[in-house]
């Protein structure tokens, strides 16, 4: 928590319970990170991780009752919740297909509307929530490999997750200061980067993001949150 300024709260569904989530918002507002709610696929045996056929209408169901799960417990300890990012799989088929990304910013406007958005760099998600009058913030990962269209590599391919913190701090400087990052292919493409994503449970993930701070802190890049 000491290295972030943004953590992503599991909501129940595919991970966590309420006491987790009481014990992440109290970890969080004891270091000034600002708090989101990560709702998912109802798909717990797979880490929410699994694409699995969903009604346009569905999104908006899931994501409005894990953020206002989230929402009680944080205003219980007088918290609010800051932004939203869908997890796994959600997040995946939401970033292609209009009519999902519609129903996730529909839920959030109409639960908070000045809640933040985040949503891949260039993607369905990013749209959706500009045509629902949202703020967004446009995700770079920095622990996971890219296609040439933008898109991540899928967990089951080769080159899906990185671990190494070099290579993974390199990537994220280039993508903060240049707007750069190199895919699988070999190939440069353009990217959006106002927040970047390290995820929990990659393996080293602290040290990953350490490593990402110093080498933002040593560029002169400020790091905060979207508030």
């Amino acid at each position: 928590m000491a290295l972030i300024s943004s953590a992503n709260i599991a909501c129940g569904v595919h991970a966590g319970d309420e006491m987790t989530m009481a014990a992440t918002l109290e970890l969080a507002a004891a270091h000034d990170v600002s708090i989101g709610a990560h709702p998912s696929l109802d798909d717990r045996a797979n880490f929410g991780r699994r694409e699995i056929p969903t009604s346009a209408a569905e999104p908006f169901e899931l994501v409005s009752a894990q953020m206002a799960t989230l929402a009680r417990i944080a205003a219980a300890r007088g918290l609010a919740l800051q932004h939203v990012k869908p997890h796994g799989a959600l997040y995946n088929m939401a970033s292609r297909d209009r009519a999902l990304a519609d129903g996730v910013a529909a839920a959030v406007a109409a639960f908070d509307r000045p809640l933040v958005l985040f949503g891949l760099a260039g993607s369905e998600l990013i749209a959706a929530g500009q045509r629902a009058g949202l703020r967004t913030a446009s995700e770079v990962f920095a622990d996971r490999g890219y296609r040439a269209d933008g898109s991540l590599v899928p967990r089951s391919e080769a080159g899906a997750v990185i671990t190494d913190p070099e290579a993974v701090s390199g990537r994220a400087l280039r993508m903060v200061r240049d707007q750069q990052v190199v895919a699988v292919d070999g190939r440069v493409i353009h990217v959006t980067a106002e927040t970047i994503c390290v995820h929990g449970d990659t393996a080293g993930a602290a040290l990953m993001a350490r490593r990402i701070r110093e080498t933002l802190d040593a560029a002169g890049i400020a790091v905060s949150a979207r508030r």
